[in-house]
């Protein structure tokens, strides 16, 4: 089962999304932009996202259990977020991984293309990968 996060799930959000503070994580659960996928009632994964320039959905954190990793649950996830977009009317959305992490090929599986990129000091290049929704 797949639904967006709700005040109830704060706990076990906090324990696993460590990248944006308590009261981000709060504000990312009350504006809708967070998804959690349960298997037999037990929590096994989280996307969150934001909009980028505030127009295009833009995947921040795709996070699994360890064990439920490369059983197509991660597929089914951004599988369900992608036609939440598309039905919002939304025509593209985006996210981007680091060039030396394995989740490049995991995106570009799932129909996203590369379109861009970014280099911070001291950062392995960020790769940017874009997804049509009309396609």
């Amino acid at each position: 089962m797949i639904r967006y996060a709700d005040e109830s799930d704060f706990e076990i959000l906090k324990k696993y999304d460590r990248h944006i503070s308590e009261a981000e994580l709060k504000n990312a659960i009350n504006a809708k932009r967070i998804l959690i996928m349960f298997r037999e009632d037990c929590f096994i994964g989280l996307l969150r996202f934001n909009l980028f320039w505030d127009q295009h959905p833009f995947m921040n954190m795709l996070y699994l259990l360890e064990d439920c990793r490369r059983k197509g649950y991660g597929s089914q996830l951004v599988d369900f977020w992608e036609k939440e977009m598309a039905k919002n009317k939304y025509k593209i959305v985006l996210t981007s991984t680091l060039s030396n992490e394995q989740a490049q090929f995991f995106y570009r599986k799932n129909g996203y293309k590369d379109c861009g990129s970014l280099l911070l000091p001291d950062e392995p290049l960020e790769i940017i990968l874009l997804k049509d929704l009309n396609q």
